[in-house]
């Protein structure tokens, strides 16, 4: 039988596959078998005995206002706390092409380190407009060989007290974004907002996806409304908040009674290690919170979660290379996860949860699914967590999207 590719001496991470290396054929951009050897002609490539996993999946990103650092006025003082006030004060700045450019050399580098697929929020609000919903629109498109970009469409500085904010979500949910979200914790009206977005949502059939219950006091959570929403709704599945920080802050009885809620109701967790450790604590000069909420026990109640990376370059987190693993590595110190299972649970938390979010019904290793996969400097998921490890290449649809040589020590002369 005639195969595009074969990808031979793969290490997989399910049963007898994770002991021993199998071929994975690959037809027409799809897999088309896998078995511990392949025959066929086609192109082979040998993967070393190396793990091999789906495309990892980036559930909560900002191309939009990744790079812009260099920018922003600096801040007041380390712990000031202004991200907000200096990023919007240059939004009116932004052009399509400015913001298709810094969104277009974020998305590569996240390419190169394994991403295949991507949910960006994309701010529309009136000091910027549709200008990012623009460039990143025409990025989805352009870059379709190597990414599968879902859209959505939110405000960052409020809602209800903002003029002609709605009218720009409208405006872009009707152009076809997916995800319609917002930032309540930036309107004076919180509540108000929420309902908002979940009328928008019925009324456009799209997915939720809101910035939520940042911060560190834990008496006025919102995540319960959110909920409430979801099951009157009937949207569970479809709703997924990013941050969470004030979890983090949580006794253990009630992380866990709040696991199940967010289990029952069909509520994601999105938690965004980078961001939320920069942000947090800033009003503390000693015995710092980390602000981190712990998925891990979330999940442990049935709830489902991700691990994403957020902001790259800007104030709200001065940091990033577009490693979504070394994001997952930082997770998994802060919240203290170091066990096999523990690890190889953020690992799922870059790939299949994230991809239930987004819900994709033909993501992972499969016959029949889409050949999105990336090779990996080690041999199990816990492994590539633990030590941050390379991809060696990857796959879209079959195509190759890139290589990297792993660096060799060469001795003495």
């Amino acid at each position: 039988m005639a195969f595009d590719l074969i990808l031979r001496n793969a290490r997989l991470a399910n049963g007898d596959a994770a002991r021993a290396g199998v071929d994975i054929a690959i037809a027409e951009g799809r897999i088309a078998a896998i078995a511990p050897r392949v025959s066929g002609d086609g192109e082979s490539v040998d993967a070393g005995g190396r793990f091999v996993s789906p495309g990892l999946v980036e559930s909560h990103f900002h191309l939009d206002k990744a790079r812009i650092l260099e920018r922003c006025a600096p801040p007041r003082d380390r712990r000031a706390g202004d991200h907000m006030k200096r990023t919007s004060a240059i939004k009116h700045t932004f052009t399509v092409e400015d913001v298709y450019a810094r969104a277009r050399d974020t998305l590569e580098q996240c390419l190169l380190n394994g991403v295949t697929h991507m949910r960006t929020h994309v701010e529309v609000d009136p000091n910027v407009g549709l200008r990012g919903f623009d460039a990143i629109e025409r990025l989805a498109r352009d870059y379709a060989w190597g990414i599968d970009l879902q859209l959505c469409v939110f405000l960052q500085e409020g809602w209800t007290n903002v003029e002609g904010g709605e009218a720009n979500i409208a405006a872009a949910l009707k152009r076809g974004a997916r995800v319609v979200g917002g930032a309540p914790r930036y309107d004076p009206d919180r509540p108000g907002q929420i309902r908002r977005i979940f009328a928008l949502a019925k009324e456009f059939d799209v997915d939720v996806d809101i910035h939520l219950d940042g911060g560190h006091t834990t008496h006025d959570m919102d995540i319960f409304l959110v909920c409430e929403l979801t099951d009157r709704m009937g949207w569970g599945g479809r709703v997924a908040i990013g941050h969470g920080a004030k979890y983090s802050c949580l006794p253990p009885a009630e992380l866990d009674a709040l696991g199940r809620r967010l289990a029952a109701s069909g509520v994601a967790v999105t938690v965004l290690p980078a961001t939320d450790l920069f942000n947090n604590g800033l009003h503390m000069e000693h015995s710092v919170l980390r602000g981190v909420a712990d998925a891990n026990a979330l999940i442990a109640q049935g709830a489902n979660c991700s691990i994403a990376t957020n902001n790259v370059m800007n104030p709200f987190t001065p940091y990033g290379d577009c490693s979504l693993v070394r994001i997952a590595n930082l997770y998994a110190n802060i919240v203290q996860r170091g066990s096999e299972a523990d690890l190889s649970e953020c690992f799922a938390m870059l790939t299949g949860r994230p991809a239930r979010i987004l819900r994709r019904q033909d993501y992972g290793i499969a016959a029949g699914h889409p050949a999105d996969l990336v090779v990996w400097n080690a041999k199990t998921p816990a492994e590539v967590i633990a030590t941050v490890a390379q991809p060696v290449m990857g796959f879209k649809r079959g195509r190759r999207l890139f290589t990297r040589e792993i660096a060799k020590l060469l001795g003495p002369a």
